[in-house]
């Protein structure tokens, strides 16, 4: 049951949205039986009894009420309030994919992810919120003004494998963004600085792993 803490810092699963209302016929979990919200939040809680930092979070316009997005929010509230083990709520905007069932949903606009955003800052307080800014290419002085305080992985040698056709953003425009809003660029590891904790959350096997991409970090110039 600790295999996966052993050779992992961290772990992650979009929880999406709470309501079964979505995995119904003709909505957007239809078929899809691992979308279902109870089994994901029960992954969710094993990862918290076993003290594995994790990152979650909501796909915001798949069909949801802005009612079953806060519910989805309180979710994510209540399992960080019982085991404290959530480092990351994404807040990702869904973006219409040629060739599936949804390639013609409409899209929410960004304004719409941006009010989202607020929420979840206003309901999750200091916890690390996080939106991808490769599906919001016009927007990302909004997702600051909206309560980001992380962009995610960004790669200037890879593509986006879960959305190929949105490029990511140059990480020197970001850097001048987040300058000009009063804030640093600066790169992570995959488990959030206040997770770097041997005795709680990490495997002691991994801290020489760690200790070492970390100093490779701290000696890394801010974008």
């Amino acid at each position: 049951e600790f295999a996966l803490r052993k050779t992992n810092v961290s772990l992650g699963l979009m929880l999406e949205n709470v309501s079964p209302r979505l995995c119904e016929v003709g909505g957007p979990h239809q078929s899809a039986p691992t979308k279902q919200p109870a089994k994901r939040l029960a992954m969710m809680e094993e990862a918290g009894k076993l003290h594995i930092p994790f990152t979650t979070g909501l796909l915001v316009g798949i069909g949801e009420t802005v009612e079953e997005r806060v519910d989805t929010l309180l979710a994510i509230q209540k399992l960080h309030q019982k085991y404290g083990h959530i480092q990351e709520v994404i807040i990702q905007i869904f973006r219409a994919k040629d060739g599936t069932r949804m390639e013609d949903f409409p899209e929410v606009s960004d304004e719409e992810l941006f009010r989202t955003i607020a929420v979840a800052r206003l309901m999750l307080g200091t916890m690390n919120v996080q939106a991808p800014p490769n599906l919001t290419p016009e927007g990302h002085r909004g997702l600051i003004h909206a309560g980001i305080n992380d962009w995610g992985g960004i790669s200037p040698l890879t593509q986006d494998f879960i959305n190929p056709e949105a490029p990511w953003p140059h990480l020197d425009d970001l850097a001048n963004l987040c300058a000009t809003e009063g804030f640093r660029l600066q790169p992570r590891l995959p488990v959030y600085p206040e997770y770097l904790d041997f005795q709680t959350w990490i495997d002691p096997d991994l801290e020489s792993h760690l200790n070492r991409h970390q100093g490779e970090l701290s000696h890394a110039q801010p974008l």
